[in-house]
């Protein structure tokens, strides 16, 4: 398995949904959980055991396992209705391949402020969708729920069930909600919604206070 250069998050690992995406489905079909134990290196060759261990050199990456439970969704919001990406104006990987300003090839997903203090962004699908652009897509705006200036965080390990794909070129609502936070730890969850409001899918997620420098 790779992560190509173009996936990446923090300007030198892979994001981290993506990379989890990857490794769900490289391992097979279900609603499963990653644990990403280290920053995913870009460009390299990694090993998926029969455990869904990931493994560069004798390095453990991150692990696939079955999901214990099914990934509750958050109600839709109103992306018309939320501030300004903070994004925009300060954010700790402006190359991030999925909400990422500086990336006129990535996802550009672009996650506001609801009132109500989740996040709400407009997604127009791209002319080529699986079930790891999913995992990708849903992976930041849970992030940014939490994610406050001057106050970086990264993906540690997200659960995904994807019920059904959106067409090319859609136009899709993506939530995001932080559930609590516990020392270094966000807990939050984010959903695919499809243009007539229907869940496609939905994730929980642990995030990670770190410093910028990662």
């Amino acid at each position: 398995m790779l992560v190509a250069g173009r996936y990446n998050g923090p300007p030198t690992s892979g994001n981290g949904g993506y990379t989890a995406g990857l490794l769900a489905t490289t391992v097979g079909p279900g609603t499963r959980t990653v644990t990403l134990r280290q920053p995913p290196p870009l460009d390299v060759e990694m090993t998926v055991d029969g455990l869904g261990v990931l493994r560069w050199g004798e390095e453990i990456v991150a692990v696939a396992e079955d999901a214990v439970i099914r990934p509750e969704a958050p109600a839709w919001g109103d992306p018309s209705t939320a501030e300004a990406y903070a994004g925009f104006t300060d954010h700790p990987f402006p190359t991030c391949y999925v909400c990422g300003p500086r990336r006129p090839d990535g996802l550009r997903i672009f996650p506001g402020r609801l009132a109500d203090g989740r996040t709400a962004a407009e997604w127009r699908v791209p002319d080529s969708v699986d079930d790891v652009t999913i995992w990708a897509a849903l992976d930041c705006p849970g992030g940014w729920a939490v994610i406050g200036a001057g106050r970086p965080y990264v993906l540690g390990r997200i659960t995904v069930a994807v019920d059904a794909l959106p067409e090319p070129g859609e136009d899709c609502v993506i939530v995001g909600e932080c559930t609590g936070t516990q020392g270094r730890k966000g807990f939050v969850r984010s959903a695919l919604y499809a243009a007539d409001r229907r869940v496609l899918a939905a994730s929980e997620a642990v995030w990670i206070s770190v410093q910028t420098s990662v």
